[in-house]
């Protein structure tokens, strides 16, 4: 019974994920049909003896094993030779004489022959090659969503890759193990991969690829240590650029180590081949144009796919876009609030090795929903507060919108997809309590999921610090005497409040984020309220006003005695006048 039980829930298991994962598996099945089309192509336009090329066997050659002809073939006008199933073609110990030679190459020239073994056993490989893959993708810690484009986008280079590598070796250029890698465009693929989607997905990616050249080339074992040594350096130089025009330096430093990669390979393969300039030439033509093909190629996949690469975030973080330009213009305190928000969600990123980029531009425009009714949020108002006129629930209303609004704004701008996670879920689903506690007043019954956001708690790291950003900037503006000590027992009391409402959930931050987050927090803003000491000689305008406006009352009095005094005079003249 226990058994069967445990045969259920693995069934279960087994069955809600591929129900959540369909789309990813239908995609990885395409990607395997597509590539096994390459791989039967390959097989079928090589001349292939047993699994064997035609290029292992010479005239005068002893023979290491037995070909057996697999069937009949008939002579023909252009090779009058025949062939008999099981004929032995050649015998293991004795030399290949021109007979035995000219039948091996009939055997493989021969258009109807096609090494059902090979191609399996390549199909086999691509196959454990896929599933290592799938695995791999599912289960390391990204600490970010893996959408479907970052899939589809790694399946195409993958067959792009493998594709090269197959059908290069069979020109004569480039059939050579030292000439063949300079056709194939893994340092290309990697540099994409590693601006739009992160370091991570790029090494992954780079060790499919060396193993499918490896299996494409037909087992040959330069190829596949070139394309791994060039994609990792090239994982590794586009790291921690931040302008379009750093692709140029990178492509050069591309080129320099695939010329040193292709020297130290030579060397140890003891090679000395009359073709080695070229092949250095090519080595590094292949890594340049791989930097430049890239930053062509980048602007559209961007824009395409909506990835948040380096590049399109560096864009988006200028404040001097039209929409930021706008939220200074028509929300100046929401603009403030969220640069404030900005520069605590970036610190804290960095302290706990999420991408602070993210978090940057991420808090930047997690608020812009609130530029069309931004008299309707506190720190917007200069005097009166518009939602003591309205009721709690029509308030609610109001502030719940600013987050859909926000997020309409972001599909309009074509923002991120990662950015627009950040704006529907810095608030989460929590209870906007300041309304429902002024509602409960009105009538103890009120429900608070009517108080609550309609939004996601936190997916990712980034989005998550944003959340607590925000919450902590806004709080502690209401902080009296801000000091150290104080600052980091009220954010510790916020950051509890959040983990015992569920909103930290389903983000993968621990305890020890959390406190490095915390430190983070408390060290900008305690820098930020510092007290500063009064210099001599400074007023407090409040004193100043207040003695501004006695010694305009005092000079009133004067000149109004002085009025006085000259209508008494100007009194007693007339009198005078008229006594003449």
């Amino acid at each position: 019974m226990k058994k069967n039980n445990n045969n259920r829930r693995t069934v279960s298991v087994f069955g809600g994920y591929i129900k959540k994962h369909w789309h990813l598996i239908l995609l990885i099945a395409a990607g395997y049909i597509a590539v096994s089309a390459v791989n039967f192509l390959n097989i079928a336009t090589s001349q292939t003896i047993a699994s064997f090329s035609l290029d292992d066997f010479e005239l005068g050659q002893i023979a290491d094993r037995d070909i057996i002809a697999p069937r009949d073939i008939g002579a023909t006008y252009d090779n009058p030779l025949t062939v008999q199933k099981g004929e032995r073609i050649i015998r293991k110990g004795f030399a290949i004489e021109r007979e035995n030679y000219d039948k091996l190459r009939k055997l493989a020239e021969s258009p109807a022959y096609f090494d059902y073994r090979k191609f399996f056993n390549n199909e086999l490989f691509l196959l454990i090659l896929g599933v290592v893959w799938f695995l791999l993708f599912a289960f390391l810690p990204f600490g970010r969503k893996i959408f479907l484009n970052e899939w589809v986008l790694q399946v195409v280079f993958f067959l792009f890759v493998y594709a090269a590598a197959a059908f290069g070796r069979k020109t004569g250029t480039f059939s050579s193990p030292y000439m063949l890698p300079v056709i194939i465009p893994s340092a290309f693929c990697t540099l994409l991969v590693s601006i739009l989607y992160g370091q991570l997905s790029s090494v992954l990616f780079c060790a499919v690829a060396a193993f499918g050249v490896y299996n494409a080339a037909d087992w040959a074992l330069i190829p596949f240590l070139f394309t791994i040594l060039s994609c990792f350096a090239a994982t590794n130089i586009v790291r921690r650029i931040e302008r379009r025009i750093d692709m140029v330096v990178a492509s050069l430093l591309l080129a320099l180590v695939n010329i040193v990669c292709m020297i130290v390979l030579i060397v140890i393969d003891n090679e000395s081949f009359q073709r080695m300039p070229a092949a250095l030439a090519g080595a590094a033509f292949n890594g340049f144009i791989s930097g430049i093909l890239a930053l062509g190629f980048l602007t559209p996949l961007e824009l395409l796919l909506n990835t948040a690469s380096v590049f399109r975030l560096m864009d988006l973080s200028d404040l001097n876009n039209p929409t930021m330009r706008r939220l200074m213009l028509s929300a100046s305190g929401t603009y403030t609030h969220s640069l404030m928000v900005a520069q605590l969600a970036e610190s804290a990123c960095r302290e706990i090795g999420a991408n602070s980029l993210v978090a940057r531009v991420g808090a930047y425009y997690h608020d812009i929903g609130k530029m069309d009714q931004s008299e309707y949020f506190v720190e917007n108002q200069t005097g009166t507060n518009k939602h003591d006129d309205i009721n709690p629930s029509l308030s609610v209303a109001v502030i719940k919108s600013h987050v859909k609004r926000g997020v309409e704004k972001a599909h309009q701008m074509h923002l991120p997809r990662q950015v627009i996670d950040i704006i529907a879920e810095h608030h989460g689903n929590s209870v906007i309590s300041y309304f429902y506690n002024a509602a409960k007043e009105k009538d103890p019954n009120v429900s608070p999921e009517e108080f609550r956001y309609t939004g996601t708690p936190p997916t990712s790291r980034e989005s998550a610090v944003v959340m607590l950003a925000d919450t902590v900037e806004a709080a502690c503006r209401t902080l009296e005497n801000p000091s150290a000590s104080r600052l980091d027992k009220f954010i510790q009391m916020l950051f509890n409040a959040k983990v015992e409402h569920g909103q930290l959930d389903n983000c993968d931050l621990t305890f020890r984020d959390m406190a490095k987050i915390k430190g983070a927090f408390v060290q900008l803003l305690a820098g930020y309220y510092h007290n500063r000491i009064e210099y001599p000689n400074q007023k407090n305008p409040d004193e100043d006003r207040k003695e501004n406006k006695a010694s305009d009352k005092k000079s009133d009095d004067k000149t109004g005695d002085k009025k006085d005094e000259k209508k008494q005079n100007d009194k007693k003249s007339d009198a005078g006048k008229s006594n003449g």
